[in-house]
């Protein structure tokens, strides 16, 4: 009957088998892997010919961060800033990445002017892996404090 109306036939399980067992006929899709090589390729080609798109910078300067390439993401980050000087996010991104690069008072500069646009993710920048070397500075723990609800 399958075969004459188009439609794929459906495999019952047999009485005895119990319900945690797919059958052998089940296929599980699984969800592909992303590539981030793929994807820095894909965005890459597509900077070549727009270099003033926004969005497409913002995601090369996370994916090569994402990779180790953190010089890379600090130049897109530093672009993004100047394509788009008021976004808060932007500034952010870009004191992670000169936190990355150990460039502490610089990374403490931008974070600040990240705040000062409206970036309030507390919890975020608490935890953030990215600003580990800032964690310890007397100024960035004011700039949390300054975030921190009044009670």
């Amino acid at each position: 009957l399958a075969a004459t109306t188009g439609q794929r036939p459906v495999h019952r399980l047999p009485p005895d088998r119990p319900l945690s067992e797919p059958p052998e006929e089940v296929v599980m899709s699984q969800k592909p892997k992303p590539d981030p090589q793929f994807e820095i390729g894909f965005f890459e080609a597509v900077h070549r010919r727009c270099p003033d798109y926004v969005d497409v910078v913002g995601l090369l300067g996370g994916l090569y961060t994402k990779v180790g390439r953190i010089a890379d993401g600090l130049k897109m980050d530093r672009k993004l800033v100047r394509l788009e000087p008021d976004n808060p996010t932007a500034h952010y991104n870009l004191a992670c990445s000169l936190a990355l690069s150990n460039q502490r008072p610089a990374a403490l500069r931008s974070l600040r002017q990240a705040l000062s646009l409206g970036y309030d993710d507390l919890d975020w920048m608490e935890q953030d892996p990215d600003l580990e070397i800032l964690k310890a500075d007397p100024e960035f723990q004011q700039l949390l404090h300054k975030l921190k609800p009044q009670s």
